[in-house]
């Protein structure tokens, strides 16, 4: 067994695993991060980013102005931002059976995966995953394709070149397998290879395994998933929460008695609270407020906005926000707001209960009734025209790098009125800030992450107890900022096996042992013996027949009687003949009893010699040995046969024939 790491992102995993003759890929995430490096796309055109002065080496030697820029000392790439895709020369991606995902965040590399590699096998995922996965996915096509930019920077991609470039750029890795977004023509072709399942579904691959999902508690329909045959257990555990929130709680014992676990997505913030950090972003937001200030809120279309839009919802009255106007703008906030009603069954138990009264699940239905909340699909049109000041806005890209966040960057960044807060943690806020630099605006940084941290994993291994756990290695160390918090990493025994990008790890774990059918007919013929109490072993002669990765004994056929000829058969076109097998021997033979039946037969000048594994008796008379042992017994006679003979008969008394 076999995994092979295609990503170095912890909580944006890749990896595929070889398990009895199936290729499963676990997860295709896409790493965004790389996302930093380009300078942000504006809706509306911005004097100050288009008269960016380009870049040339201090020697004058490399000229690279129509590709990097220099913005509040810094240099960035000026051209479509590129995202690093999951590794794809380290196994043929062409023979991947089939593609387990376990939240929508995880899927996002979906398309290049299954549309540039030559896949042609099924992808699993729960509804939930697969619909908010479409809106996350048509979201970042839009944004792409509302700011088109027809150069394309490579030269400061090669070796050569990079290594002159100012930090960060100098340091970034993998240059190489950073593309440009997909189109919906794409995403349309990956999602329609999808097969839908549901939570403890079982799904049968060619006979070989079973793959089940079950609930992780982080977001609507997340997945862990548990990959089995008859003998052997795996779990994949990536992106779960064990606190309460909008979605089903995580199912911990089905992933009880794994022989290996895998371990991917934990939080990214294992120091906040994410308690903590919603209290904070509510005052900072209510201060702001107050103040005449607006509050910019860079996130996702789903996840955490939901719980976001709740918090709010029972702070607003007792802060006195009620006149104040909230604004959730992107191309999918409609289906997204929508789609958290629907997906009842997914949730909680106490959302789930709110849709029999009847009421929606989430109390932002109730905000937009009440025009407290207005979504959009962008800033043109409408929201251009019933836009009103202080206000709350929530919009993407987290990057701060393209969508309708930049424009307000842009709007408001210049007063220190406003607030921008930070809830999402998967990028540096200080590094999606730089090319707004000098900001006037406040800062405040709230990463609200869910997902299980150190002390909740090391709890949930202690209760699940797999044999061997394999995790990136950003885990089995504490993070370089906090090199003595020992508590921010893994620490088990046996120790957890570690992978990065590009690993290929041999799991610790033998097969043993195959599930093997035999028919009824073939039973029947059977004849047990009882060897010990409740054991009875019987020998059977039988054919093996392997179809679909199942194994069945079958009767051995007799051949048909040939029919009567008057020509002379060929020795070669004779049937082989089918042997009955020796019969099997079983049981152990007792040393005095024994010693009492060669008495009885004149023989009675024996030696006994005890030895680690029986004994061994000495004929002095006839010079002969007999080894008895608990796995055989020999007996050494030379030139004597009819004494050998006799004593193999009186051997063969005291065993038992099978």
């Amino acid at each position: 067994m076999k995994l092979y790491c295609l990503s170095g992102h912890p909580t944006l995993p890749c990896n595929v695993l070889k398990f009895k003759s199936t290729t499963i890929m676990l997860d295709c995430g896409l790493d965004t991060t790389s996302v930093l490096n380009f300078l942000p796309l504006p809706l509306v055109h911005s004097p100050r980013l288009s008269k960016l002065p380009g870049w040339v080496s201090k020697d004058g030697n490399i000229n690279l102005e129509k590709e990097l820029k220099e913005c509040a000392k810094r240099v960035f790439v000026d051209s479509q931002p590129e995202f690093c895709l999951p590794e794809k020369e380290l196994l043929d991606l062409s023979n991947i059976d089939v593609i387990l995902i376990s939240n929508y965040h995880c899927m996002m590399a979906l398309p290049y995966i299954t549309e540039h590699t030559g896949f042609t096998g099924t992808v699993y995922a729960t509804e939930p995953t697969l619909q908010i996965g479409r809106l996350l996915m048509e979201e970042l096509v839009n944004f792409m394709e509302r700011v088109p930019k027809s150069q394309s920077a490579t030269c400061w991609k090669n070796k050569e070149v990079q290594r002159m470039l100012p930090g960060p750029l100098k340091d970034v890795v993998d240059v190489w397998a950073w593309k440009r977004c997909y189109s919906m023509l794409e995403v349309n072709s990956a999602l329609s290879k999808v097969q839908l399942v549901g939570y403890s579904q079982k799904v049968e691959l060619f006979g070989a395994v079973q793959v089940s999902p079950l609930s992780s508690g982080y977001s609507l329909g997340s997945s862990n998933w548990i990959i089995q045959s008859h003998h052997e257990k795996v779990a994949y555990v990536s992106g779960s929460s064990l606190l309460t929130t909008h979605p089903q709680p995580m199912d911990q014992s089905s992933l009880k008695n794994s022989d290996v676990l895998i371990l991917t997505g934990l939080t990214q913030m294992p120091t906040a609270n994410p308690d903590g950090m919603l209290g904070e972003f509510c005052s900072n937001l209510a201060m702001t407020i107050r103040a005449g200030g607006n509050v910019l809120v860079p996130c996702y279309s789903s996840g955490v906005i939901y719980d976001l839009l709740e918090c709010l919802y029972q702070f607003i009255e007792s802060a006195s926000l009620g006149t104040t106007p909230f604004y959730f703008i992107s191309p999918v906030a409609n289906s997204s707001l929508e789609f958290s009603q629907i997906f009842a069954e997914w949730l909680c138990h106490n959302k789930q209960s709110k849709v029999y009264l009847p009421e929606p699940p989430f109390p932002h239905a109730e905000l937009i009734q009440t025009n407290k909340l207005k979504h959009y699909p962008s800033i043109h049109g409408d929201f251009s025209i019933e836009f009103r000041q202080p206000c709350v806005v929530f919009t993407g890209h987290p990057s701060l790098r393209f969508g309708d966040v930049v424009h307000f960057m842009e709007l408001w960044g210049k007063s220190s009125l406003n607030t921008i807060i930070f809830t999402e943690p998967d990028f540096s806020y200080l590094d999606a800030l730089a090319p707004y630099q000098p900001l006037a605006m406040k800062c405040v940084y709230c990463p609200i992450d869910t997902r299980l941290n150190f002390h909740q994993v090391s709890k949930l291994l202690k209760e699940v107890q797999p044999l061997h756990v394999v995790c990136p290695e950003q885990y089995t160390q504490p993070p370089l900022t906090q090199s003595h918090r020992s508590d921010l990493m893994l620490e088990l025994q046996p120790p957890p096996m570690p992978y990065r990008r590009c690993s290929v790890l041999n799991l610790p774990f033998r097969r043993r042992y195959e599930r093997v059918y035999i028919l009824p007919e073939l039973a029947n013929s059977l004849v047990p013996s009882e060897v010990k109490p409740g054991i009875s072993v019987a020998t059977v002669s039988a054919v093996l027949h392997s179809k679909d990765n199942k194994h069945t004994l079958q009767s051995v056929s007799k051949p048909p009687p040939a029919p009567p000829s008057k020509k002379r058969k060929r020795v070669m076109e004779e049937p082989p003949v089918v042997q009955a097998p020796k019969p099997l021997l079983s049981g152990a033979v007792p040393l005095e009893a024994f010693l009492a039946t060669l008495q009885k037969h004149g023989i009675s000048e024996v030696k006994v010699e005890e030895t680690a594994d029986g004994h061994i008796l000495h004929l002095q008379a006839d010079d002969t040995l007999i080894q008895l042992e608990a796995d055989g017994t020999h007996i050494v006679c030379d030139n004597n046969e009819p004494l050998r003979t006799t004593l193999r008969d009186l051997v063969l008394r005291f065993l038992q024939k099978l």
